[in-house]
């Protein structure tokens, strides 16, 4: 029973409104003095618009504010839009964290590649499959689920208000390859005794019917192929484990040797063994070997398959990849699905596929991927085991969250809550409604540190990649008359040997110069950079990114 003043609130600052780089909270007491629960911290990929970003990361602002008040970060699964950040981010937050065995191995072995000198001062708590625990204030049950990767849970949240179920994400594969099947006398006990609220996965909501076994596509695969002479390459989400080992019963069908290309896959099969998955199928061998194998029994397993630039797809495909080719009549085969917003960098990789000569298969084409995500019939029997009061979806852009609060309501939802990131909604006691916003936002891998991705070093960089950049250099002497002509250099505005807009510049400065009412160093370099970037808007129909050295003599 909750105490006077006492509620509980959830805030998402990330992987509401999108898919992917998941931070969700959790708070509990009187406002002011609620102590917080963290579930999963993910990335996202840059998807090219960001020239030399290629992670991003929620930003955790609001909970740092509160971060005395933080118990605790829980992980569902491994997934890197779920645990992904928690290298770059931990140093912030400095909590403990829990999570079952596979996951806590996926994340130690990221910490000791990407947190630095303070990957040993992270305490770690492990959790078994189906365990409770106490964090704070929460009373908590990992209830097992099916995904794309081992050991998926949804979380129980027992409070004074009543029970949430954070379902992380989840399908109710019957027969799922790796692990136990989903939990479902634990799901029909919880509604049994009262769900106050879901927060659910809106990813496939739009998707008819179940999205499929995995043990169904082992068939199809060994079959597609079966019909391929030459070299084949997989490319697929180096987590989906039991992708892994489909994949290599499907090569060994065909008497082809299964290789690893991409260091996650080799991190995700080394954590995948640890835990006892995948010792039943045999060793996978490493990129070193395709060169030793006829082509006939060659099967590479790829990184890449949304399009990333720095994965093995990606490099196998502009012939930058040091050690694996594919040739004409080589097959490409994409077991995975296009996330929203990958489009235009999976194209690019298919069209430098085809170029070669490489033949392409999608799931367009053949049964070749099943998601790890409900489809609406799996979200109807969620919602039928679990009998919410309050629905709140989330893990999907806004067409997502729309379509499934009407699926939550026609399952007999009493209310639902659609939001986005930033929301602060009061799950109880009484009605659920927002009551406030908080700060979100996103962060950039920078090199060796974390910008803001809206800060002036990523914006200042994509102007510059649309618009060119020119330096303008003008002397001055001591009454702020002109000396000699502006000296101009530029990148991505002219061609080589392109002049005569040049001297235009150099006119309209000089103009600009003679005009200045202040001798002021300030003033000057504004007046220079004006004319500058309205001079080559006026004759190149560009505005670059512009920069002024003012000297003085």
């Amino acid at each position: 029973m909750t105490k006077k003043n006492e509620d509980l609130v959830f805030v998402p600052l990330g992987g509401t409104g999108e898919i992917g780089m998941n931070l969700n909270l959790y708070g509990y007491g009187e406002p002011g003095k609620r102590q917080w629960l963290m579930i999963d911290l993910g990335i996202t990929f840059a998807n090219g618009n960001t020239p030399g970003v290629d992670v991003i990361l929620p930003d955790p602002s609001f909970i740092e504010e509160r971060v005395d008040r933080l118990a605790g970060l829980v992980l569902t699964h491994a997934h890197e839009d779920h645990i992904g950040a928690v290298p770059y981010l931990w140093d912030r937050l400095r909590c403990p964290i829990y999570g079952t065995p596979f996951t806590l191995s996926v994340l130690r072995r990221k910490l000791r590649e990407d947190a630095g000198e303070f990957a040993s001062e992270v305490p770690i708590h492990e959790v078994p499959l189906s365990g409770h625990f106490q964090i704070g204030p929460f009373d908590l049950e990992m209830v097992t689920l099916t995904h794309s990767i081992p050991e998926p849970n949804a979380i129980a949240l027992r409070t004074p208000v009543g029970t949430i179920l954070h379902t992380g994400d989840w399908k109710l594969d019957p027969d799922p390859v790796i692990g136990a099947a989903a939990e479902k006398d634990a799901l029909r006990k919880m509604g049994d005794d009262g769900v106050h609220a879901i927060v659910c996965d809106s990813t496939n909501v739009f998707e008819e019917s179940e999205s499929g076994s995995e043990a169904d596509l082992l068939e199809s695969l060994t079959e597609v192929i079966g019909r391929c002479e030459n070299r084949v390459a997989v490319g697929c989400f180096a987590s989906n484990v039991a992708r892994l080992e489909t994949i290599s019963k499907a090569a060994a069908a065909n008497g082809r040797s299964a290789v690893l290309a991409g260091r996650s896959l080799w991190r995700m099969y080394e954590a995948a063994r640890e835990n006892g998955y995948l010792n039943d199928i045999p060793a996978f061998l490493d990129e070193n070997d395709v060169a030793h194998l006829a082509k006939e029994q060659t099967l590479i397993i790829c990184t890449g398959s949304q399009g990333e630039p720095r994965a093995a797809l990606s490099r196998i495909a502009d012939g930058s990849h040091p050690r694996v080719r594919l040739e004409r009549e080589d097959t490409v085969i994409f077991s995975s699905r296009v996330i929203p917003g990958n489009e235009i960098s999976i194209a690019r990789i298919q069209n430098l596929l085809t170029r070669k000569g490489v033949r392409i298969i999608t799931q367009d084409d053949s049964f070749v991927h099943v998601s790890g995500h409900p489809a609406r019939d799996e979200m109807k029997t969620m919602y039928e085991l679990v009998r919410p009061t309050i629905s709140v979806p989330v893990h999907g852009e806004s067409r997502h969250l729309a379509e499934h609060a009407e699926l939550a309501r026609e399952c007999g939802a009493g209310q639902v809550v659609l939001i986005e990131n930033g929301a602060v909604v009061r799950l109880g006691p009484g009605e659920a409604r927002v009551i406030d916003e908080a700060p979100v936002g996103r962060l950039a891998i920078e090199g060796s540190r974390l910008v803001p991705l809206g800060g002036q070093i990523v914006r200042s960089r994509v102007k510059a990649m649309y618009a060119g950049s020119a330096m303008v250099t003008v002397v001055l002497d001591s009454a702020g008359k002109l000396v000699g002509d502006p000296q101009i250099s530029q990148i991505g505005v002219l061609e080589e040997g392109e002049e005569t807009p040049l001297s235009e510049v150099r006119a309209e400065i000089s103009r600009a110069v003679a005009k200045l009412r202040e001798n002021d160093d300030e003033a000057a370099s504004e007046a220079v950079r004006l004319a500058t970037r309205r001079t080559f808007r006026k004759t190149v129909g560009k505005k670059p990114l512009t920069q002024v050295h003012v000297v003085r003599i």
